[in-house]
């Protein structure tokens, strides 16, 4: 103890030789520190989380729905009876030919279906995948699409209207390839 007390002998004689009013400043400068290290290392970081717990809450609440929509539809995927290779063939082919009509053409190999596409219409195409994940149980594997090129092919003129009606709907070529049920 002999040895704190020879070493806090210099600042304690520093603190002694000022002034009531110089150590009422040296207090109030070291409390006014303590504070702002208070300040940055237990209450703003608080009240960062604090704020931040609102939205965050939120958009976790927003995927936890979405993650139970999933689940709620992979449930009910599982609850449907098997089909017969046979039939989702025969369900692909008349959904291609309902959904989709010239744009596209349909081939099956083994347990494995392949749909070209030319110049499908993006909503027709979207409507068709849901068909053949739900009423033939094809899980699409395999997925080669560029957006087609609006206007005539020969790059002639066409008509405002027609153009117009061109640009507003969104069309792919390529190809789509499926998994079919197993036999």
């Amino acid at each position: 103890m002999p040895r704190t007390d020879s070493s806090l002998s210099p600042l304690s004689a520093r603190w002694q030789a000022l002034a009531p009013r110089e150590q009422r400043l040296m207090l109030a400068a070291c409390t006014l520190v303590l504070l702002a290290l208070l300040w940055c290392i237990a209450l703003a970081p608080a009240l960062q989380t604090l704020r931040s717990a609102g939205p965050r809450h939120a958009s976790l609440d927003a995927q936890l729905q979405h993650m139970q929509s999933l689940q709620a539809e992979a449930l009910q995927l599982q609850a449907q009876p098997r089909i017969r290779p046979d039939d989702a063939q025969r369900l692909l082919h008349t959904s291609v030919l309902e959904t989709l009509g010239a744009t596209a053409r349909l081939g099956v190999n083994g347990d494995r279906a392949t749909l070209t596409l030319k110049g499908a219409p993006a909503d027709a195409l979207a409507a068709w995948l849901a068909q053949a994940r739900s009423n033939a149980r094809a899980i699409p594997q395999e997925a080669h699409l560029t957006r087609s090129t609006p206007g005539d092919a020969r790059g002639g003129a066409t008509a405002p209207a027609a153009r117009t009606m061109a640009h507003s709907t969104v069309r792919w070529d390529g190809t789509i390839v499926l998994a079919l049920p197993p036999r």
